[in-house]
C-alpha cells in the first residue's frame, strides 16, 4: 500500500536515499570528532575559508557556500571563534569577514587525511567511475531543484 502518496518504488527510492544521507553524515562526524575533534560543521567552514582568497569569506558568502541559513552560520562562526579557529575582520562600516587563522588551517590539515580516507571507504571506493559521475549528475539535479524552489527569507 502506497504511503504519502507515493508508489512503492517512490518510497524505495526516498527512503533508500534519505537513509543513506543520514547514516553517511552520522558516520563522516563520528569519524571526524574522533580524529580531530572537528565536527563536520567546522570542517565545512574551515573547508570553505581555505577555499577562499586570503582564506577570507564574508559570513552571508560563508553561508550561501555551505546552504546554511544566516542564524545557524552566526553561531557556528561564534563557536569557532572562541576555540580560534576563524577570526573575525571588519569590512567597512557594517560587514564582517570570517578568516581563517593559523590554528584553524593547522586543524584543518590534521583533519584532511581521514576525513578523505573515510569518504573515500564510506563512498567513493563502492562505486565504478562510471556510477560516481551518474551519482554526481543524479545528486546535481536534485540539488538544483531544491536551490532554485528555496523561499525568499
Amino acid at each position: 500500500m502506497a504511503q504519502l502518496g507515493l508508489t512503492e518504488r517512490e518510497l524505495r527510492a526516498w527512503r533508500t536515499s534519505f537513509r543513506m544521507v543520514e547514516s553517511l553524515r552520522t558516520r563522516i562526524e563520528q569519524q571526524l570528532q574522533a580524529s580531530s575533534g572537528l565536527s563536520n560543521a567546522d570542517y565545512t567552514v574551515l573547508a570553505l575559508l581555505s577555499e577562499a582568497p586570503g582564506g577570507r569569506m564574508r559570513s552571508y558568502e560563508l553561508g550561501r557556500a555551505a546552504g546554511w541559513e544566516k542564524s545557524r552560520m552566526h553561531h557556528q562562526l561564534v563557536r569557532m571563534h572562541r576555540r580560534g579557529l576563524v577570526a573575525r575582520e571588519r569590512c567597512g562600516s557594517r560587514g564582517i569577514y570570517s578568516v581563517l587563522t593559523e590554528e584553524g588551517l593547522a586543524a584543518l590539515k590534521q583533519a584532511v587525511p581521514g576525513h578523505a580516507e573515510e569518504v573515500r571507504r564510506l563512498f567513493v571506493d563502492r562505486l565504478t567511475p562510471d556510477e560516481l559521475d551518474q551519482f554526481a549528475d543524479l545528486a546535481a539535479k536534485i540539488l538544483d531543484n531544491l536551490e532554485a524552489d528555496e523561499q525568499p527569507p
